[in-house]
């Protein structure tokens, strides 16, 4: 990094024009959307133990002017920009390694964000081009650490985990996936799902040597092609941009889930109303009641934009 010299201009991002000598705040509409949040994860009925890992939280860049001279018309006494972010991972591998994993991978992935230095949550072409070469750096990161750990450590060898996750700054709203971990947007009534399976039997079905249906019933259907550990750093990452309105619903899920319920009955659940905390609980509660055959985990956002906005 270039150290500026004595007399050279550093210029600094000044935001949209305004009356001068006034502090330009951030977009506000970061700040105004109302999401409301919540995670939820179950060991079922078969296994003794969860390899499910999920993570929901909200990020905030803000400034509290705490003493100045300014005159009071300079601008807000506070400043505020806000991000969502939500993550599932379901790990796989002998004894407790799947445990391991998909820990270690929400773990070393939180670091990477809480040590970035800058932000970039923001409205804008750039930026969002920015947030989503970093997902696939972060990914690709992520599965550096856990093929070292697997090589460093005999009980872990092989180890993986899948890895979906969402963050959303106003109205974009970014995806990262790595396996059959599976993203869901309902809008209005349609629940309609975001993120392709990582799994032989899709790309069977990708081949055409399978109908798309079979996919769901089929023998490798739970055989994944891809995975965070067993590619380490060279790992192919899907990155998905969407744009969000009101009402909108993101569901992330393991396959605990999706291969217990339905996604008519999903979609029915998700719509029903009352908090996502209470979604989370029926759809963890749907699953057990078929079976629970797998760990299952879900993470919810519901999304409401001011009209104005």
């Amino acid at each position: 990094m270039n150290t500026p010299k004595t007399g050279d201009t550093v210029e600094a991002p000044i935001g949209p024009p305004g009356p001068p000598h006034q502090v330009a705040p951030p977009d506000p509409l970061t700040v105004r959307v109302q999401v409301d949040l919540a995670g939820a994860s179950h060991a079922g009925l078969v296994r003794p133990n969860n390899e499910d890992c999920y993570l929901v939280g909200r990020v905030e860049r803000a400034l509290q002017v705490v003493a100045t001279n300014l005159p009071a018309e300079y601008g807000p006494a506070r400043t505020e920009e806000v991000a969502y972010g939500m993550l599932v991972a379901d790990g796989l591998g002998g004894s407790r390694a799947g445990e391991v994993a998909s820990r270690l991978a929400t773990i070393t992935f939180i670091n990477l964000v809480l040590h970035t230095p800058d932000w970039v949550m923001r409205p804008g072409e750039e930026e969002a081009n920015r947030v989503m070469e970093r997902i696939v750096q972060r990914y690709r990161r992520v599965g550096g650490v856990l093929a070292r750990w697997g090589e460093a450590d005999p009980s872990l060898a092989g180890m993986g985990t899948t890895m979906t996750l969402a963050c959303s700054g106003g109205s974009d709203l970014f995806l990262g996936h790595v396996g059959d971990s599976r993203a869901y947007l309902l809008r209005g009534g349609d629940l309609i799902r975001l993120t392709r399976d990582h799994t032989i039997a899709q790309e069977l079905a990708d081949a055409g040597r399978i109908a798309q249906q079979d996919v769901d019933r089929h023998r490798l259907r739970h055989i994944l092609s891809r995975a965070l550990g067993s590619q380490g750093d060279t790992v192919a990452v899907d990155v998905t941009r969407v744009g969000l309105r009101d009402g909108d619903q993101l569901l992330l899920c393991t396959d605990g889930l999706t291969g217990m319920v339905s996604e008519d009955a999903i979609r029915d659940l998700l719509a029903a109303g009352g908090t996502a905390e209470s979604a989370c609980r029926a759809l963890i509660d749907a699953a057990l009641a078929a079976g629970g055959k797998d760990n299952v985990t879900v993470a919810l956002a519901r999304y409401r934009f001011p009209g104005e906005l």
